[in-house]
Order: C-alpha cells, then sequence, then structure tokens
C-alpha cells in the first residue's frame, strides 16, 4: 500500500508542480546549450521530495534519522529551485550543502573510514571525516548534477543506483533501507515519463532541474554512509563506488579534461559522456540506452566483488584502471 501511495503522490505532485512552475518562472528555456522546445517545468525534484515526505509520514521508521534527512533534502531542494530560478552564484550553494553535512555528521553519518584500500592496512579519517565527507557529498551532488544532459539519463543511473543499494541492503538484511531505495525507484517513474515524453509527448515533458539532482546526489551520499559506514554497514567503501561509478567517473573525467586544458573545472561544454557518444554518431535515445546498460554493468561488478569477497584495495585497482581508461578516452574523442 505505501509503494502505490509514493506513485501517486509523485504523480500528482509533478501534475501540480508542472502547472504551477510558469507562474513562478521555474522553467528551462533553451539557449545555446540547452537544445529543446519551449519552457520546460523544473519540477522532478519537487515530485521526488513529495513522495519522500509521504512516505515519511507513512512509516517513519524505515531509514535512520529519517526527520534529518528529509529536513536536509528539503534545504537543498529550496536553494536548488531557486538556483533554478534566479541562477545563484555558488557560494550560497555550496553554504547549504555544508549546513547539510554537519547536520548528517552529528547524526553519525559520515566517511570515518575508507577501508582498506592498501592491503592489510584499514585507512581512517579521525578529524578529516568532516571535511572528506563535505568532498564527498559535493561529488555526489554534482556527478548527478552533470550527468543530466539528456533525456532520461539522470532517472535511469540514479534508478540503478538505488536498485543496486536496495538489493544489498536486502540480501543483507536492512528491511527498512531496501524498502526505501524501492520507493525512491518507483517515486522516479512518474517523472522518468513525463521527461521522456511517453505519455503526452512534449506537451507534458518535465526536467529535474538543479534542485532534482542536489537532492538526488545527496540521497545518494547518504545511502551509501549507510551502507558502508553506519552501525547497519553492509558493503566495503570500494563497492560504493561502483554503484556511482558512471556518473562520479564523467564528472573526474571532465573536471580533469578541463583542468589540463586551463580551463576553470565548473566551465561547462559539451564534454560529457553523453556528448562524446553522440559525437560518435548515436542518437540520443541509443545513447541513453548504451549508459543505462554500462550503468547496470558497472553495478553488477560491485555487487559480484562484495558477493564474492574480493579484496577492497583489488577493487578499488579495478575501478581506477577502468576509470582511466575512460579517460584516455574521451579525452581523445572529444579533440577530434
Amino acid at each position: 500500500m505505501e509503494f502505490l501511495i509514493i506513485m501517486l503522490s509523485a504523480t500528482v505532485g509533478l501534475a501540480l508542480a508542472g502547472r504551477a512552475a510558469p507562474v513562478f518562472g521555474l522553467v528551462d528555456r533553451p539557449d545555446a546549450r540547452k537544445i529543446h522546445t519551449g519552457h520546460i517545468p523544473l519540477v522532478g525534484g519537487i515530485s521526488l521530495w513529495i513522495a519522500m515526505s509521504s512516505l515519511h509520514v507513512l512509516q517513519p521508521n524505515w531509514l535512520l534519522h529519517q526527520e534529518i534527512f528529509l529536513l536536509c533534502t528539503l534545504m537543498l531542494l529550496v536553494v536548488g529551485s531557486l538556483d533554478d530560478r534566479f541562477n545563484l552564484p555558488v557560494l550560497p550553494r555550496l553554504i547549504v550543502q555544508a549546513i547539510a553535512a554537519v547536520l548528517m555528521i552529528r547524526e553519525g553519518l559520515g566517511l570515518w573510514t575508507l577501508g582498506e584500500i592498501i592491503p592489510g592496512y584499514v585507512v581512517t579519517l579521525g578529524a578529516l571525516c568532516w571535511l572528506i565527507t563535505l568532498i564527498a557529498m559535493w561529488a555526489s551532488i554534482n556527478a548527478f548534477n552533470m550527468i543530466d544532459g539528456i533525456d532520461g539519463l539522470l532517472g535511469t543511473v540514479s534508478s540503478v543506483t538505488f536498485g543496486a543499494l536496495g538489493w544489498l541492503f536486502y540480501v543483507h538484511g536492512n528491511d527498512g533501507a531496501w524498502q526505501w531505495c524501492l520507493a525512491l525507484m518507483l517515486a522516479l517513474i512518474p517523472y522518468l515519463i513525463a521527461n521522456l515524453g511517453l505519455i503526452g509527448g512534449s506537451k507534458r515533458k518535465v526536467f529535474m532541474g538543479d534542485a532534482g539532482s542536489t537532492v538526488i546526489g545527496f540521497v545518494v551520499i547518504w545511502f551509501l554512509i549507510i551502507a558502508t559506514q553506519s552501525e547497519d554497514a553492509v558493503i566495503d567503501a570500494a563497492t560504493a563506488l561502483w554503484l556511482i561509478a558512471l556518473p562520479l567517473g564523467d564528472m573526474c573525467a571532465v573536471s580533469l579534461r578541463r583542468l589540463l586544458s586551463g580551463n576553470s573545472p565548473f566551465r561547462p561544454d559539451r564534454g560529457h559522456i553523453h556528448h562524446i557518444l553522440m559525437k560518435c554518431g548515436f542518437s540520443s535515445r541509443q545513447t541513453l540506452l548504451i549508459l543505462l546498460i554500462a550503468t547496470l554493468i558497472l553495478a553488477f561488478i560491485g555487487i559480484l566483488f562484495d558477493k564474492t569477497g574480493v579484496a577492497e584495495w583489488l577493487s578499488l585497482m579495478i575501478f581506477l584502471l577502468v576509470f582511466s581508461g575512460w579517460l584516455r578516452f574521451s579525452i581523445r574523442v572529444y579533440h577530434r
């Protein structure tokens, strides 16, 4: 019953927010970088937050520190929506993200250890936990923001991440967490249907906007920390990297390439993984399918390594090899 209500609340929230968005100027207008037709409502994040709030009312004890979790997502949703509307400078967004990180760590959820990334030695962070947790949150938020470049990509990639996490929580007996992950996947379905134009075509099209990608990035890091660092930890820290490998790898490759070219890592360009595939001749839908399959394969590798007990340091080394291969390929194709 809870899951049906989640989908209904997400659907109703999406419809109502989509109608109200033009009144408040919460729409995406086409420009040199944004190639689409018309003013598209930026309300996917609002729909997701309404669904999460509904789940909190129905099942307030399914997730650790659920009240703080909803408070943090609300703060990020508000500042993200203001950014979508008024194009805020970076500082206000960073301040709110830092506040969210502090609230999370005060609840005991932080990156206290990086695991056994050196053979025979577990790397603990101590007081550095505060800084590293903030950096991890920033990285997750930006990674999922940057991957939101073509229809359906953010929704499908994040759904795979939530699905993989849900499976890992399920097999390790964390009932509340896996049910939350399932609810998040269901809450994204109405957005994906509208974003891909599966019902109503372009007339009902919506985007996530920075508000939505910020909330998703935060939710992902919250659940990854529960999965790797909390008393209910179910996987190694290195395994978590495989579950967000595609958006994380894309963000790192794009930022590093920009730095090597003498540009700011925040300077927009058309060098993301979806741009590169489309430059190779694939259509938007073909690119979406390719990246969905790639995300599924990478998540499967992480789950397989976890199930077979592959050493954490070895998992990390393989991950870095895959990343370095992608970096070389992306730089080569981008400069063609």
